[in-house]
């Protein structure tokens, strides 16, 4: 299959996840708040690429919510390109991709994160992953949880769930507190063996994400809080703020690539607290 043709049919999934996924959030919501809509150019005179970001905020069920797509284009710097595969002879570069982070009002309900992505450099490849965050601990939502991830991964391929989750748990970790951010997931990053089954894999995962938070918070979104449980998830929503600001490879690769600040940095919670 033509280079171009896989770039084109990945950028239209990942649209239409970020469709999918922001019209289950305003379900959920039932029609107490909407999605805000930017759209942005990487920049205009070179015809780079861009995407939109949709915020939703101070809703029923979402403190706050991002929904972000792009698609870009450049050319990586010296120093980047030491990082990146495929960019010996040229630092040229293509990618597309949705990431989503959502913050929510009540605390029994985890703080979730998911993104896919596919880059083409001299050759393409899928990365992406979700996880989520509780702030109150929940061992049989973690049980729940893993299951539904190793039921996509084992659909796919029998190893990828216990790879994938060995590589979210030492991703997704704060060295400076030694502490997980959260309870885990899936990582994974280099998929470019078979592009078909690689791409099937990235759409499930995508739609895995969509049934496991609707699931989570049909179930806890009545479930009464207090004070005392707010202030622990502030507390939390502080680890993911060092966390995404400190070592995440998406936060760096959108700042370096002249990606959109504010669509960047939308994972960042409305409110966090340290002590």
């Amino acid at each position: 299959m033509d280079k171009e043709v896989k770039k084109k049919i990945a950028k239209n999934w990942f649209k239409i996840l970020q469709n999918i996924i922001c019209l289950e959030i305003e379900r959920l919501e039932n029609s107490s708040v909407k999605f805000i809509s930017r759209k942005w150019e990487k920049n205009p005179k070179k015809n780079d690429g861009g995407g939109e970001y949709r915020i939703l905020k101070n809703g029923k069920i979402f403190e706050k919510v991002g929904v972000n797509f792009s698609e870009v284009s450049g050319k990586f710097s010296k120093d980047i390109r030491k990082k990146i595969p495929g960019t010996k002879k040229n630092g040229n570069f293509w990618a597309s991709g949705i990431s989503i982070v959502m913050h929510m009002k009540n605390p029994n309900i985890p703080a979730m994160h998911f993104n896919t992505r596919y880059i083409y450099t001299s050759f393409g490849w899928f990365g992406g992953g979700m996880d989520i965050t509780p702030s109150i601990k929940d061992l049989k939502e973690k049980k729940w949880f893993h299951k539904e991830l190793k039921r996509t991964c084992d659909f796919h391929n029998k190893n990828y769930y216990k790879k994938y989750k060995k590589w979210c748990d030492q991703y997704f970790y704060l060295p400076h507190r030694k502490e997980m951010r959260g309870i885990g997931g899936i990582f994974f990053d280099y998929k470019k063996k078979n592009w078909e089954k690689d791409f099937a894999f990235v759409r499930d995962v995508g739609i895995t994400f969509k049934n496991i938070f609707k699931t989570i918070i049909l179930k806890k979104y009545k479930k009464k809080w207090n004070a005392k449980q707010k202030e622990l998830q502030y507390l939390k929503r502080g680890r993911y703020v060092e966390f995404n600001l400190i070592y995440d490879k998406g936060t760096k690769f959108g700042l370096q690539t002249g990606g959109n600040t504010e669509a960047i940095l939308m994972s960042l919670p409305p409110l966090a607290k340290w002590k």
